[in-house]
């Protein structure tokens, strides 16, 4: 937990939870075009695609008296230039953490876990379409 210094003039100290900043870093990497969802941890090699209704899945963060550093898990859209969206994400998120905590972020690692495929026009005969490939 992340906890700001006070002057003895304040009335109190703030403090910010870990899971603040993963949320922030969350919603700052799925602002980014090409980023079909964030990507839960690996479990049993199957990473699970969320939606943005948890929007800390998928980041995990290492904050210190000042620092921090943030490793965010995504699904990349087919057809995107992923080195293009990795640095876009990784300057979203820096900028966004950094306006809002004050923390200095320091490193930011962007891990693509997948690729989702367009709709596709196909359906399989359950009448659903695999549109997520995974990569282990």
């Amino acid at each position: 937990m992340f906890q700001l210094e006070a002057s003895p003039e304040d009335m109190g100290h703030v403090k910010i939870a870990n899971e603040v900043i993963e949320i922030i870093a969350g919603l700052a990497a799925t602002e980014v075009h090409g980023v079909a969802g964030m990507a839960g941890g690996v479990v049993g090699g199957i990473a699970d695609l969320l939606g943005r209704k948890n929007l800390s899945k998928g980041v995990k963060v290492e904050v210190g008296q000042k620092q921090c550093a943030v490793d965010v898990s995504i699904v990349a859209e087919y057809g995107v230039k992923i080195p293009e969206i990795a640095t876009e994400i990784q300057n979203n998120v820096k900028r966004a953490i950094e306006s809002m905590t004050g923390l200095e972020v320091v490193e930011v690692n962007v891990h693509i876990v997948g690729v989702q495929f367009a709709q596709d026009e196909r359906e399989t005969d359950s009448g659903t379409t695999n549109t997520t490939a995974r990569v282990k």
